[in-house]
């Protein structure tokens, strides 16, 4: 007995099928071009908190902001079958970033009062939580590297590779390209 056949049409299954398998496949981008790119993206809004700090809006080293941050990526890091101490000295490397970021801003800002932002974004609506949500994906790409940390030279050519591609997707002033050295730095020290 022939099992009853489904209520497809030949042309339109035909149709189908050779739409599935002409669309390109495109491969997830290696997890170090993702790490570097959300460095980058980091960075980026590293200056929006630099505008929302800037004339009175809080001091640019925050302890208390720091440490939240710190604990929270401590327990994420452990889900995410990370080591904590691995994430937290990764993420203090991103904060020290930052705040170069933060701070050449601010003397930029105060050198050339006609560069200073126009609008102070809000920091617990605006920035912070769009910060926030890069750390589980940091966390998750750190971990999808551990193989290629294994070994130093690797880790160092794919590292300068994915940093060279996400310099030409998204141009970087000097500051920020010392800033992005700075976020890095620890990637293949890492355990």
């Amino acid at each position: 007995m022939r099992p009853p056949a489904l209520p497809l049409h030949r042309p339109a299954a035909a149709v189908a099928i050779t739409a599935v398998l002409l669309t390109p496949y495109a491969p997830a981008p290696p997890p170090m071009d993702g790490l570097v790119e959300s460095a980058v993206q980091r960075l980026l809004l590293a200056g929006q908190v630099a505008a929302a700090k800037f004339g009175g809006g809080g001091p640019i080293t925050d302890p208390a902001r720091e440490r939240e941050v710190l604990d929270s990526v401590a327990a994420m890091s452990a889900a995410a079958g990370l080591a904590p101490e691995t994430g937290v000295r990764f993420f203090r490397a991103q904060i020290e970033a930052a705040k170069v970021v933060q701070r050449g801003l601010h003397a930029r800002w105060r050198a050339h009062p006609a560069l200073r932002p126009r609008e102070r974004p809000d920091l617990a609506t605006e920035v912070r939580p769009r910060l926030d949500a890069l750390t589980p994906r940091m966390l998750r790409l750190l971990k999808q590297t551990e193989p290629v940390r294994r070994s130093a030279p690797e880790c160092h050519a794919r590292l300068a590779q994915a940093r060279h591609a996400a310099e030409a997707r998204t141009p970087l002033d000097g500051l920020h390209r010392m800033a992005l050295n700075q976020a890095l730095r620890p990637v293949c020290d890492l355990p």
